[in-house]
Order: structure tokens, then sequence, then C-alpha cells
């Protein structure tokens, strides 16, 4: 079963999948053979709105790509938070993230294209003029707890 847990710091601990959600710890547990993300989120900036988490398979022309994702995770902003994601196997993923301010479930952006909400990818890929590539946010999973941080931009 793919499952997705997540933890909000010093907020409520639920789990999400697409058919039920389940209670969970702040700390991550990888069952016997499984990969599981340990992510964390620092520099929310506020507490309004939510985060959205998005895992995407290693294949880079899947990365970003709409529908491609493997799973999505939306949880209360708060200013660090911890998910616990359980990945289908040990491999290639890459990670996106933004702060969903106003709630509206999209990535908003100002009349000139630039990100009107916090964002984020795994590796604190650069987005200096553009998204970043797969390959500057591709990381490698193992069996077991990977920790992986990424900090929010805005």
């Amino acid at each position: 079963m793919n499952r997705v847990i997540l933890t909000v710091a010093f907020g409520a601990a639920f789990a999400m999948t697409s058919a039920s959600a389940f209670a969970a710890e702040a700390t991550c547990v990888a069952p016997a053979g499984h990969a599981v993300l340990a992510v964390t989120v620092n520099n929310v900036r506020s507490n309004k709105g939510e985060v959205a988490i998005t895992v995407y398979p290693g294949d880079s022309k899947l990365f970003l790509a709409p529908h491609a994702k493997l799973a999505r995770a939306r949880l209360p902003a708060a200013p660090v938070i911890h998910a616990c994601l359980d990945v289908p196997k040990a491999g290639d993923y890459a990670i996106a993230i933004y702060h969903d301010e106003n709630g509206d479930h999209h990535f908003n952006r100002t009349l000139v294209g630039l990100p009107a909400e916090g964002y984020g990818f795994s590796n604190d890929a650069p987005a200096v003029a553009g998204l970043p590539t797969y390959s500057a946010s591709k990381f490698t999973a193992h069996e077991g707890v990977n920790p992986l941080t990424i900090t929010m931009r805005y």
C-alpha cells in the first residue's frame, strides 16, 4: 500500500492516503523492505493556508508534469513541518513543495509570472531563472528512513 503519513510540528498529527486517514507520530518508521521519506520543511513564513508536498517518480519527463505525481499531501501551514511519506520502493524521486497561503490549491504567480507563494524543491535545487531541473532535484531513496530537508523560498 502506498501511504503518506504527515505530521505538523507543534500541531496535530495525521495521515493521508487516497482512501483513509491514520494517526501518526512525529518520527518516521520504515517497515522492513520499505523506503520512507522523512521530509522536514523549514522557513514557512506564516500559519495561513496549507503546504503541499508532491513526490514525483524517477523520470525527468514526469517531473512537475500534470497528473504525474506519486503522492501529494496537503497539511496546515506551520513554521516547521514534518512529513513521513512511504514511497513504492527504493529508487530515484524528486519533491516539489509550495505554501498555498490562500488555500485555492494552485501555485499562484504575480502578473509578471514570478511566484506569489513560497516554494521549494528536494536538494533545495535552485530556481533562479525558472524551474529547477529534474537532475538538480533528484535524490535516491534507499530502504529504511530517508531524511530530507527542504527550505521554503519566498
